[in-house]
């Protein structure tokens, strides 16, 4: 299928590895121009990375998502690069896990700042930009957590919502001004941040990562985590032309995971 995304200028956050990586690559592969960020200096390896694979223009920021003062330098290079931005992907990573009794008003206070302001500062110095154009697409990475709680991550399962209210409220306000407004929603996914939550569950139940993720995937219709790979050709799709009609929709990607009807 083609994305039509051949020389859009797609803006992808958190992209040194994992989700972010994967879609930064998908969206290159496709013929997108990218502007990928990172608080990460391994950012810069990423690119190197998807630049030899795509031969596409891929420009490389370290930006500290809970600083606004960064995320403005990191639209306005972006912006002074290619001279517009046609696609944002909302990530910031997740929160750290944890039950509520373990965690403290100041986690929440950094998860707040991580999760659901980086989101608002990231829309605030970009859907000015696609306005101008008259046109866009943004795509918030969040999670299965949105549809229905998962244990041990209290920050995620609260915060992520939030993020989800903004996107179905810009899809309402920009959507009659030529910007699409959309949300995926991971599941289970074998990403670096899901070894890690294998890993706290294993410490905390005294079994393994593999007998953790063995009683996962039992639970998932398709009987597997999804891959990164995967996850990439979703969310390119979903942020190009090719879904055009697609439009306030939280796209869950999860293998079946999620039960609820709606």
């Amino acid at each position: 299928m083609d994305l039509m995304l051949m020389d859009k200028v797609a803006l992808v956050t958190a992209a040194s590895r994992g989700l972010g990586k994967a879609a930064a690559l998908e969206l290159s592969r496709a013929g997108a121009r990218l502007a990928i960020a990172s608080h990460s200096e391994h950012i810069h390896e990423a690119a190197l990375s998807i630049r030899e694979e795509t031969k596409h223009p891929v420009l490389a920021a370290e930006a500290d998502l809970t600083k606004p003062a960064e995320i403005e330098a990191l639209v306005n290079r972006t912006l002074k690069t290619y001279d517009r931005i046609d696609i944002l992907i909302l990530n910031a990573g997740g929160p750290p896990p944890g039950s509520f009794l373990d965690l403290k008003p100041v986690d929440w206070e950094k998860a707040f700042q991580l999760t659901v302001m980086s989101a608002v500062h990231l829309c605030y110095q970009v859907v000015p930009i696609m306005l101008e154009q008259g046109a866009g697409s943004i795509v918030a990475t969040q999670s299965l957590s949105v549809r229905q709680p998962i244990e041990n991550l209290a920050l995620s399962n609260s915060l992520r919502l939030g993020v989800i209210g903004l996107m179905k409220t810009l899809a309402d306000e920009l959507g009659p001004r030529g910007i699409r407004v959309n949300s995926i929603n991971p599941g289970w996914t074998k990403t670096d941040r899901v070894t890690q939550l294998l890993a706290s569950r294993a410490q905390a139940n005294g079994t393994t990562p593999g007998e953790e993720e063995q009683r996962i995937t039992a639970g998932i219709p398709l009987g597997r985590m999804g891959t990164v790979e995967e996850y990439g050709r979703a969310i390119a799709w979903l942020a190009s032309p090719a879904a055009s009609y697609i439009h306030g929709h939280a796209l869950m990607f999860d293998g079946g995971s999620t039960r609820s009807a709606l």
